[in-house]
């Protein structure tokens, strides 16, 4: 997470969206970086509205504009996938080594789902508070030209990016039959996802 004091602007790191290029590249120019630990420096929006807008607001930011970036939900599931096959994980309960990335999407739809496949939710993340606190400008990350621009836009820096904690590996698909029951059971995250395409705020679910 990264915090721009003066433009009131706060990035939130979702995972697996490419934000650490963006920390890299423009952390010298943020207030505060909050890098360590993950639960910090992937804090979704709840957790932001609960420990970070208080601190906040008591030092003269009554309004902080929230910015995050939100991936197709395959191609999400996908770098997670890949990112869980890498060999330092074999043998482990959270490794997808001997698994199809089917039966990885599965897993995931599942009520209890188990340590592999336990990677959280888009939806989740950026769900609105009830006190109205919400991420006010979401891009996709297939769109980085529209990301970018507004970054360099609202802090008036240029903005060279590498890539940074790739996943490795080919892109996978999945089957008709099991995209289909995922698109039905994770509904919200797609539609999130389809709302990032206006870089507006999060809709209510």
């Amino acid at each position: 997470m990264l915090v721009f004091w003066k433009e009131r602007l706060v990035f939130l790191a979702v995972p697996k969206t490419g934000t650490s290029a963006y920390e890299d590249a423009l952390c010298d120019h943020a207030a505060m970086a909050v890098l360590d630990p993950p639960e910090l420096k992937h804090a979704p929006i709840y957790r932001y509205n609960r420990f970070f807008r208080p601190m906040f607001e008591r030092v003269g930011a009554e309004q902080m504009d929230i910015l995050a970036v939100v991936r197709e939900p395959i191609s999400w599931l996908d770098s997670w996938y890949r990112y869980r096959q890498r060999p330092f994980l074999d043998g482990r309960p959270t490794s997808t080594r001997n698994l199809s990335f089917d039966e990885f999407a599965e897993a995931y739809m599942k009520g209890d789902r188990p340590a592999f496949a336990n990677v959280g939710s888009q939806a989740k993340f950026l769900e609105p508070r009830p006190n109205g606190v919400r991420v006010t400008h979401l891009f996709q990350y297939e769109h980085q030209d529209a990301l970018r621009a507004f970054l360099e836009r609202r802090l008036s820096v240029s903005i060279a990016l590498e890539r940074k904690n790739t996943s490795g590996g080919t892109a996978n698909r999945l089957s008709e039959k099991v995209e289909k029951r995922l698109r039905r059971k994770c509904a919200a995250e797609f539609a999130v996802w389809e709302a990032a395409a206006c870089n507006g705020p999060v809709p209510d679910p």
